[in-house]
């Protein structure tokens, strides 16, 4: 194996990881077992009154704090000891959730925030660290192998603990309960093992030997400067844009689309099987993704992606059976990791590649706005209609809206903007003839 092939392969393996976390405890058994367990004292409206502010909270946290995290990175060339940092805290929250006893809400509710910023915050300097481990040309290619292994891992741990709660028996626990905390435990040795890779194989880039407090006051500077310079890269700005748009109709789909199916009377257990679904279908589409980029570009696989969505949307406006559940998590697996990956892929490649811990904290940060004003729509559509079948539609707004603004995004010219802005900083930079 090439150095070369082994550094990519360390970096995606990262995705393998920590999407344990994604899968296993965000979207499958956190949210059912804190109302179930911790919280079997509250009623259900005030149980998900607090998980809803758990939620915003961590959500606000890694909102305020990425593109600083981001930029001190880049200052110090830390992207890689500012991701074990975060992993570490990320293992250990998940690990935490184990050994918690029944009733205590408000601590799962502490460790849980604790966990999302250590997951939300790896992915910061994980996403930034495409450029020191891909070629230019290779980021969609690499971009989509990542998300694809993500999608793997996550959805093989994640059917070992579903099989593992519905026969406990099997695996030795007393019931369902001592399955699902033992799942989480699962979570932190998963992500920490699979963790090493990047940890030793996946070089520290541009490390340079600044003082902590050195680092701030250049971050802050940095930062500062930052919207001034979306002046110089207008198609940068132009994506990010697009992106806040159509990612807020993707990432409310798959925080909804546990709740629209049980509206419409269908079987948790149905819904967490669909959940399966999209995980394992969206390993090979996220790889087919990744050779749609390389072959016709990120933008087109991007608006390929999108015009999916809203068909899904359409299909879902009229389901009323579990099999079209299953279709439609089906069809969403074919597009929920190639739209990501994609995604990650193109803004890569219209930032400077010195600077990308800081410009993936913005990233992220337009991400953290994601599923802002999706579930706002999707509940008042839902009020309006009186139908759950009908809640959905005003999604389309958002991907109709993320597509026009995509189109208008020019590749070629944000990158030679990023050229000549790198140009222009290295003639800012050299000294003065006497």
């Amino acid at each position: 194996m090439t150095e070369e092939r082994r550094r990519t392969l360390s970096w995606a393996f990262y995705d393998w990881a920590n999407s344990s976390f994604a899968t296993v405890v965000m979207a499958g058994f956190f949210p059912v077992f804190f109302k179930e367990f911790w919280a079997s004292g509250l009623g259900a409206a005030d149980s998900t009154f607090w998980l809803g502010l758990a939620n915003s909270i961590a959500s606000l946290l890694i909102l305020v704090l990425s593109p600083l995290l981001g930029a001190i990175a880049d200052q110090l060339g830390a992207k890689k000891r500012f991701l074990i940092v975060f992993t570490v805290l990320g293992v250990l929250a998940s690990a935490a959730l184990f050994w918690l006893a029944q009733g205590l809400w408000g601590m799962a509710l502490a460790i849980y925030v604790l966990g999302l910023i250590g997951f939300s915050g790896s992915n910061i300097f994980y996403d930034a660290m495409i450029v020191d481990v891909a070629r230019p040309a290779d980021y969609e290619r690499v971009s989509a192998l990542g998300y694809a292994l993500g999608y793997l891992g996550g959805g093989l741990l994640f059917a070992l603990n579903v099989v593992m709660t519905l026969r406990p028996d099997w695996f030795g626990f007393d019931g369902p309960g001592e399955a699902v905390q033992a799942a989480f435990l699962g979570v932190a040795i998963w992500w920490a093992l699979f963790s090493i890779p990047v940890a030793l194989w996946v070089p520290e880039v541009g490390r340079r030997a600044l003082p902590l407090a050195t680092a701030i006051r250049g971050a802050l500077a940095e930062l500062s400067g930052t919207l001034g310079e979306m002046r110089r890269l207008p198609m940068t700005f132009l994506f990010l844009l697009a992106y806040w748009f159509y990612i807020d109709g993707v990432d409310t789909i798959i925080r909804m689309a546990v709740d629209y199916g049980l509206s419409l009377g269908f079987p948790a257990n149905s819904l967490m099987v669909a959940l399966l679904i999209t995980q394992l279908v969206g390993f090979p589409a996220a790889l087919v993704f990744g050779h749609l980029g390389t072959r016709w570009g990120a933008k087109r696989a991007i608006l390929i992606a999108i015009a999916m969505y809203m068909l899904v949307i359409l299909g879902a406006s009229q389901m009323s059976r579990v099999a079209e559940f299953y279709a439609l998590a089906i069809a969403i697996g074919l597009v929920q990791g190639g739209i990501q990956s994609m995604s990650r892929a193109l803004f890569a490649a219209l930032i400077p590649a010195d600077e990308s811990a800081k410009f993936f904290g913005l990233f992220n940060m337009v991400g953290k706005f994601a599923a802002v004003l999706g579930p706002a729509l999707v509940g008042g559509a839902a009020v309006l209609t009186g139908d759950p079948r009908h809640s959905l539609l005003p999604i389309l707004l958002l991907f109709a809206i993320g597509a026009a603004l995509l189109w208008r995004v020019d590749v070629e010219r944000g990158r030679a903007a990023v050229v000549a802005r790198g140009e222009s900083s290295d003639v800012e930079t050299e000294p003065r003839e006497a």
